[in-house]
């Protein structure tokens, strides 16, 4: 005796939620192991620190998809899902998948970076802010947690601790589009200058 078909859409959505609370629960412990991958980290950080700026966009998307990796199938959905909704512009639904993830994985440095942004769309720079402190002591190589910073703090207006934040991304990523543009960008107004 089975369940009619037009009666599985209910157990389904009844299951789903059991289902996601098992794999969160289990996946860390039966993940694969990524041999090496944490090893080249190092490696490709120097390349990315000496690479021509037609390679560094390159090395930077091969460390970008490696910070991207819990693990967890489970939680690598949760953080895509994040993501998704960030994209879409539905910054509370971001924030709530990437608030379940950092609760699961809260070693895990990209699910705070990804909380951190969805928390700067929403206007909520203050736990912007914590989240991306938090990705930085987690990760101090992060440079796109470092170049969030320097958003914040030229947006609070602090354009000494945005230009810092911004220097520190360019020692990490040399040609960052974005921290250069944006540092070029406090030059010409003659801001962040210490006295």
């Amino acid at each position: 005796m089975g369940i009619p078909k037009r009666n599985l859409k209910p157990v389904v959505a009844a299951i789903l939620p059991l289902l996601m609370a098992v794999l969160l629960f289990v996946a860390p412990l039966v993940a694969p192991h990524r041999a090496g991958a944490a090893d080249d980290l190092p490696a490709w950080l120097d390349q990315l620190r000496a690479a021509p700026p037609d390679q560094s966009a390159q090395i930077a998307q091969t460390i970008e998809r490696h910070w991207s990796q819990s693990g967890s199938a489970a939680l690598d959905l949760l953080l895509r899902r994040g993501r998704d909704a960030h994209q879409a512009g539905n910054h509370r639904l971001a924030i709530e998948h990437l608030t379940a993830l950092v609760d699961h994985a809260p070693d895990f440095a990209e699910g705070w970076h990804a909380r951190a942004q969805a928390f700067f769309a929403a206007g909520r720079l203050g736990p912007a802010l914590g989240d991306l402190q938090q990705t930085l002591a987690l990760n101090p190589d992060h440079f796109n947690a470092l170049y969030g910073l320097g958003l914040i703090f030229e947006t609070l207006n602090d354009p000494i601790r945005a230009r810092r934040a911004y220097e520190q991304v360019l020692g990490l990523h040399p040609h960052h589009p974005k921290a250069k543009t944006a540092l070029k960008g406090l030059q010409d107004r003659g801001l962040g200058q210490s006295l």
